[in-house]
């Protein structure tokens, strides 16, 4: 009888224990991550859920119209509050293979990686890992264009030459992709003319981004796809986006080609395509949606942050156009919205976020037509400004 009870109370004991171990376990902040990322999986989730049969018909006439008339030819998701109105799919994937698109199809965001870049580069400078006024010097102590700054490079203030124009000449081997650090050689190495004077004038130019990319894996010691992925893309819960560089993908793991204004022919990724940041991120267009809900809640950055990337920081000539810190705005009396454009080899892209109303306009197609130039009607659909620079005067008047 004693010796029973002694076991009974050896076998409670280690009960207790193991709840104990199991309450701090649950209680740790590695558990409580995963509790928070699983909880905001299904937020993610129940804010992709879009029943086709409801969809918005003046937006899907519109959609379909720009199809036929202006041979649009990609995917599209329009959102308003924290709804899908619209979400589609029009033509190919790769029109050599008749492979129609899905809704989770990857695009090349050509330039509309650039605000993405920047949310990673903000993330760094809120984490006090990087300073505005950093220069590139202070990473690549070589480097031939002195006192250029993280804020003039990502205003595109930097006054630095193209790297995309000169290395069409300086690069060596166009069957061998290039990286980052091989455009960074380059600038170094060749020293070509600069476009200006540092903080001298607004000058849009993809070196700007690459070098900034550049600086990202300086500063973290990792490479930039893996930085963008475990800071922006999993924290926005963008499961169908990466970062596809030729100097790691002999072939880009996406199915969707672009195309050249004509099916003729698609456009071949080269070494040019090896260098990101600038370009070179791919996503979906609920990826996009999805990041848009993770910047507006504060998930990637904070507030204030996020309004010193807003703010408009060049001297654009319509009063209504400008550029903050990877994001193009356009500032309409009391009704600010950012976006970006973006053009790369057969790809074309807008990402359209009003922030006053709370729309979310993601367009991305493989065959670089003008049929992006012609969404005056759909912005008339969501009763938002419409977004055409020759829409204004110097003014900032309605004039067309």
């Amino acid at each position: 009888m004693i010796q029973f009870r002694s076991v009974s109370i050896k076998n409670l004991l280690l009960v207790l224990g193991l709840g104990t171990f199991t309450m701090f376990s649950c209680s740790s902040p590695e558990a409580k991550q995963r509790e928070i990322k699983v909880d905001q999986g299904k937020k993610d989730s129940i804010a992709l859920i879009y029943d086709s049969s409801k969809a918005d018909q003046q937006i899907d006439a519109f959609m379909q119209k720009l199809h036929k008339k202006s041979a649009f030819n990609g995917n599209v998701l329009v959102a308003k509050k924290g709804k899908i109105l619209y979400q589609n799919s029009f033509g190919w994937a790769d029109y050599l293979l008749k492979d129609s698109l899905n809704i989770n199809s990857q695009f090349e965001l050509a330039s509309a990686s650039k605000p993405i870049t920047a949310l990673g580069v903000m993330k760094l400078v809120q984490n006090g890992k990087l300073k505005l006024d950093n220069t590139v010097n202070d990473f690549y102590p070589n480097f031939p264009y002195p006192g250029i700054t993280i804020a003039q490079l990502l205003s595109h203030r930097s006054g630095l030459p193209n790297y995309v124009y000169f290395a069409e000449e300086a690069w060596p081997d166009r069957k061998k992709p290039m990286t980052n650090q091989d455009a960074m050689n380059l600038l170094i190495e060749k020293h070509p003319n600069r476009y200006g004077a540092p903080d001298g004038r607004f000058h849009y130019n993809n070196s700007n981004y690459m070098v900034l990319a550049a600086i990202v894996e300086k500063v973290t010691g990792q490479d930039f796809a893996v930085y963008m992925k475990e800071n922006i893309f999993d924290p926005a819960g963008m499961k169908n986006t990466a970062v596809y560089s030729t100097a790691v993908y002999e072939k880009t793991p996406s199915n969707v080609m672009g195309h050249d204004k004509v099916w003729r022919r698609s456009v071949v990724r080269n070494y040019l395509d090896g260098p990101v940041g600038d370009k070179g991120i791919y996503s979906t267009v609920q990826d996009m949606y999805l990041l848009d809900r993770a910047v507006r809640e504060g998930r990637i950055v904070n507030e204030a942050t996020l309004d010193s990337m807003y703010m408009p920081r060049s001297d654009a000539k319509r009063s209504l156009f400008s550029y903050g810190y990877g994001w193009r705005t356009f500032s309409p009396p009391n009704e600010p919205m950012v976006y970006h454009t973006g053009w790369w080899h057969g790809f074309k892209s807008l990402y359209v976020r009003d922030l006053k109303n709370d729309v979310t306009i993601v367009l991305l197609t493989n065959m670089a037509n003008g049929s992006l130039n012609h969404l005056d009607d759909l912005y008339k659909i969501l009763e938002i400004p419409i977004l055409r620079q020759n829409a204004y005067n110097a003014n900032g008047e309605f004039v067309n």
